[in-house]
């Protein structure tokens, strides 16, 4: 299918996008239904106001609550809050108003005289957890504290009901006086507690504990039922001003049916304290700017979005209408977060801009000059397609992926590293689609010197160290904090990080003929144990549970066809996401590896967007970058000062990576870099050595690959960067290279004028501006050939360390 047709398919959608914020409000209720299970069940309701699109704007100001039918619940107000509870079964309403707004919500009362005892799985963890007592900073620190140890947030409840109630001789519970129980002295600061107060006397989570103890503070184990998701609401909220208070309410659901208001037994965080900040299920505004609140309950976790502007203010779009709909889903949020978006950037920025992004290496004089002075209207749609069919843009998309996979010679040998460089190179060259490239290196046998997607299973020696590494490249999730307990801000448990690594329990890897070469197969044994309880795990897909493998099938088979699978959304957003990283700088989930319900992506509609694009072309990645290249959002110039970098309002300025500015002083002083096992002038994304090989590309934070993590490329500045610019062999040798631009260009005696405008032209793609050219020239002696060298050698050195060259923008 014509590329085109991939491309229409993601302009033609939304027609209109809204220029301002103004929005009529109206009175919304959460829950929209309440269901009470028993005398013990209540449900706390919050009364907000939201806009037309159902995005909380504040609580209601002036609310009231009222029961329809009082013989049946009772309703306790609480300022914008009120908390139902049962008192015969039968169905009423929650009568809600406030002026002359009015919501009505159904009330259904079941087995209001039924008294369940309390749960120490869905109840007293959870408390624990709430009230921060099995943190890693106090009891669910690996060696506890003061002699009394919980898990981490209460992964393994038998160990922890022995810990509170046997071990200590069970001095810990006091079944004849419960509220003089240690474990309630202690947390209420009744005695000594090194670790404060945890417990609010009176309140529910407190009355909860002490009905557990004088019901015999049992464990109910497998007859608890299980839970099976949270809800939070309001799930996003766009607030006014500073010390605003916003209620929440968090609902869990268990599979026997039922649900519960587990609010006060929620654990609260904020990713920017600094705009707001939670606590027991209240917010409170602290300064302007975007958060993400996640609350946790029992191993799930939701997450609710904010937004907060210090006046309420009209404010007007300024930017043109979007007609693609990446910029329409961009606009929304620059809209909803009240900045403009910077102007359209020029065709210099442009030209250089994408031909860094696309391939790595800038464009000669004469390419700038004949795309500068093109007047077609759509010369920017045609030089990103020309680009995306050059090799470079296979190498740049090859070397990217070669980070992650770890492709290093100390690793896979120096043999097994090229090889695998190789085909990824050719892979992206023939436009193979890439869930294909994956499923290969997936399930990679044979010969490493011979089989190049065998290499991959080299990165790491133990299945469970292979298997993290999996999940992070190819989905985007860190699984390690699974390892040795259930992942604290995360779905997934030791046993899906133990069920995931049984994957690769039965890959085999010997010495072959040659004794640096490993030999890999299957050889249909070997099983992984969960640490926690020693048990053989069966493969087991994340978030999709137990997987059923035939005999003599390779389980890695099975993995393969899950993880590319076109209705796997992990994989593909992912892929999508490094692809948007790469010509952004910052993905939509940022850092790229570490895809969870804490850090969701900054536009998540436009993220689907992409994956299903991806997905309809069948992975070939061409298709996303064409769509992502021509957007109004890309060919942005600088965003302003202060510009949140996820609301990609403009460009933000980066310096080039190592490979790309080591090309780049390369194609300006025309003096190419021999790399280590590639052709003299091949790029340096063809180095497939890893770490040491090249001392300038080690320097300015190349990855070792000796990790998955894209944190591994390093970025920051560092004195022996500056060191190697100013007097390192690199641009030194270049400028006194015969053959470089600068001796040649005064070996054929051209002119002044004409040798600064191909410099500019190399390094900057742009001519130099007159005032430029004037000063500039006026440095030439004017009869001294050998202070002439010497002058345009401290040119070239001044252009190569100037911050137009450094940084890409």
């Amino acid at each position: 299918m014509n590329s085109l047709v991939f491309l229409t398919a993601l302009l033609a959608q939304d027609p209109q996008t809204p220029q301002t914020t103004t929005a009529a409000l109206h009175l919304c209720v959460w829950p929209a239904s309440i269901q009470l299970d028993s005398q013990r069940d209540v449900q706390r309701v919050v009364a907000v106001m939201v806009d037309n699109t159902e995005v909380a704007r504040g609580a209601a100001a002036s609310v009231t609550f009222a029961i329809g039918d009082p013989t049946l619940a009772t309703v306790e107000t609480r300022g914008s809050t009120a908390v139902v509870r049962p008192v015969a079964d039968g169905d009423t309403e929650l009568i809600v108003t406030d002026g002359d707004r009015e919501v009505r919500v159904k009330v259904a009362v079941r087995n209001a005289g039924a008294v369940p005892l309390a749960s120490f799985r869905n109840e007293i963890i959870p408390s624990l957890t709430a009230s921060g007592c099995n943190a890693g900073s106090c009891h669910g620190a690996a060696a506890g504290k003061n002699g009394f140890g919980l898990t981490l947030f209460g992964y393994d409840p038998e160990r922890d009901h022995r810990a509170m109630t046997r071990d200590l001789r069970g001095r810990r519970i006091d079944f004849a006086a419960p509220d003089q129980s240690l474990l309630l002295q202690k947390a209420t600061t009744g005695a000594s507690h090194q670790g404060g107060k945890r417990l609010q006397l009176g309140d529910d989570n407190y009355r909860r504990m002490i009905e557990w103890i004088e019901q015999g503070a049992g464990d109910d184990g497998d007859q608890a039922p299980v839970v099976t998701g949270i809800e939070l609401m309001p799930s996003q909220a766009v607030l006014t001003g500073l010390a605003v208070a916003l209620p929440f309410v968090v609902r869990a659901r268990y599979s026997d049916g039922t649900d519960a208001d587990v609010t006060a037994q929620t654990l609260w965080s904020s990713g920017n304290d600094g705009t707001a900040r939670v606590d027991r299920g209240e917010l409170v505004t602290t300064g302007r700017g975007a958060a993400v609140i996640l609350a946790r309950f029992h191993g799930h976790a939701a997450i609710s979005r904010l937004r907060v502007h210090e006046t309420d203010s009209p404010f007007t779009y300024a930017g043109e209408p979007a007609s693609l709909a990446i910029d329409k889903h961009v606009q929304r949020a620059l809209i909803d977060a009240r900045t403009q978006p910077a102007e359209r950037c020029d065709d210099v920025a442009f030209c250089r801009r994408v031909h860094l992004d696309l391939t790595g290496v800038l464009p000669t004089p004469e390419a700038t000059r004949a795309f500068l002075n093109d007047a077609s209207k759509d010369k920017r749609a045609l030089l990103i397609d020309e680009l995306l069919e050059r090799p470079e843009f296979a190498a740049a998309q090859a070397a990217m992926w070669a980070d992650v996979l770890q492709v290093d010679a100390q690793t896979m040998e120096p043999k097994g590293a090229a090889l695998l460089g190789r085909y990824l190179r050719h892979a992206f060259a023939t436009k193979r689609p890439f869930d294909q490239v994956v499923r290969e290196l997936l399930t990679g046998s044979g010969a490493t010197f011979t089989s190049a997607p065998a290499n991959f299973q080299l990165v790491a020696k133990q299945p469970h160290l292979v298997a993290e590494k999996t999940a992070q490249v190819f989905l985007g999730v860190r699984l390690q904090c699974a390892q040795c307990h259930n992942h604290p801000f995360e779905r997934w448990t030791m046993d899906d990080y133990y069920g995931f690594a049984a994957f690769f329990g039965h890959v085999g890897k010997k010495r072959g003929l040659d004794p640096y070469e490993t030999v890999v197969w299957d050889k249909g044994d070997g099983e992984v144990r969960n640490l926690r309880n020693n048990q053989v795990m069966p493969p087991r897909l994340l978030g999709a549970g137990v997987v059923a493998i035939a005999k003599g099938e390779d389980r890695r088979e099975v993995l393969a066809a899950w993880v590319t699978a076109g209705d796997n959304p992990l994989f593909a957003r992912n892929v999508a996401n490094r692809l948007w990283a790469r010509l952004f700088g910052r993905g939509l989930v940022d850092p790229v590896d570490d895809v969870r319900i804490g850090n969701p992506p900054s536009h998540p509609e436009l993220l689907d967007e992409l994956a299903k694009l991806l997905v309809d072309s069948h992975f070939e990645v061409r298709h996303v970058v064409r769509a992502i290249a021509n957007s109004r959002t890309y060919q942005a110039a600088v965003a302003a000062a202060g510009a949140e970098p996820r609301l990609f309002a403009g460009s933000a300025p980066r310096r080039l990576q190592a490979e790309l500015l080591l090309d780049a002083i390369a194609a300006v002083t025309l003096v190419p870099t021999k790399y280590p096992g590639a052709p003299l002038g091949a790029p340096a994304s063809a180095v497939d050595g890893g770490k040491g090989s090249v001392q300038f590309l080690d320097a300015f934070g190349r990855p070792a690959r000796d990790s998955a993590c894209a944190c591994d490329r390093r970025d920051d500045p560092t004195l022996g960067q500056t060191l190697h610019l100013i007097n390192g062999d690199t641009i030194t040798q270049k400028l006194g290279n015969s053959q470089g631009r600068l001796r040649r260009s005064l070996k054929d005696r051209a002119s002044a004028e004409s040798m600064l405008d191909d410099l500019f032209l190399a390094a900057y793609c742009r001519p130099p501006t007159a005032a430029e050219k004037q000063r500039i020239l006026s440095l030439f002696p004017a009869a001294d050939a050998k202070a002439a060298i010497a002058a345009w050698e401290d040119i070239y050195w001044s252009v190569l360390n100037s911050k137009e060259f450094l940084f890409q923008h």
